[in-house]
């Protein structure tokens, strides 16, 4: 038994290497060169951009190699960045004129501080030298009222110096006189004048002159009454007797 040759398939003849026209149109339409941009658009500084979808562009081309370098595309420029900063207000003219008006009231009121400020320091030094010119009068009436009051018992005191020196100055009357003294001599009673004093014309009044070869300068040789003096000053001068050199 023998076996008829077969027909060929139109379909199998096209799957032969090479193909048909048909294939080889369909292989030429599905043949696409595909460039996409993967770059990254950086975030400007202060503002918020939203991200881009990467662009596809499709080349057709029949006959493009199979390896091709991504085409480099300019990136989208950034937009300013808005800021808040406001320009700088300059002074109106009725700022100015405040201004101005407020420093002339301040130098007036400076003006009348120091005014003020020498009328106290003036009424302050009047007022500590009327002071010390109160207490230095104060104590001037008082060394002459006491004064006064010496001088007025100061008979009384040459009364006692010539008891003394007769002898009569003893017993209670002799302390009454010690006393007396002691008391007059608190205020600042002092006596001077005894013999062999050199001579002093400012304390001492001269009732009698004798010349005497024992003494080398003038010199109260005889006391007749005492002096005395209140502190610094004078109440009364001595009575003496002054022998000068030969």
């Amino acid at each position: 038994m023998t076996e008829k040759p077969r027909a060929a398939d139109p379909a199998a003849a096209g799957s032969a290497p090479g193909g048909t026209d048909r294939d080889r149109a369909d292989g030429k339409e599905a043949e696409r060169i595909v460039i996409r941009d993967k770059r990254r658009i950086d975030k400007p500084k202060g503002g918020k951009t939203e991200p881009e979808a990467a662009e596809t562009t499709e080349v057709p081309g029949p006959q493009a190699p199979a390896e091709q370098q991504p085409v480099d595309t300019p990136a989208p420029a950034a937009d300013p960045v808005a800021t808040d900063e406001k320009p700088a207000e300059t002074p109106g003219d009725d700022e100015v004129a405040g201004a101005g008006g407020l420093g002339a009231e301040l130098e007036s009121l400076r003006a009348e501080l120091e005014e003020r400020t020498r009328d106290v320091q003036r009424v302050s030094a009047e007022y500590a030298n009327y002071r010390k010119r109160v207490d230095r009068d104060r104590g001037l009436a008082a060394e002459q009222t006491t004064g006064l009051v010496i001088s007025a018992l100061l008979p009384v005191l040459d009364d006692l110096d010539r008891a003394r020196e007769h002898g009569d100055l003893v017993g209670p009357f002799g302390s009454v006189a010690e006393q007396l003294t002691a008391a007059l001599g608190k205020f600042g009673l002092t006596a001077f004048g005894e013999k062999g004093d050199p001579f002093d014309p400012t304390r001492h009044d001269a009732v009698a002159h004798l010349t005497s070869g024992e003494v080398t300068e003038p010199t109260c040789i005889d006391v007749m009454r005492r002096g005395y003096q209140l502190g610094d000053r004078l109440l009364r001068p001595a009575l003496v007797a002054v022998a000068d050199p030969e």
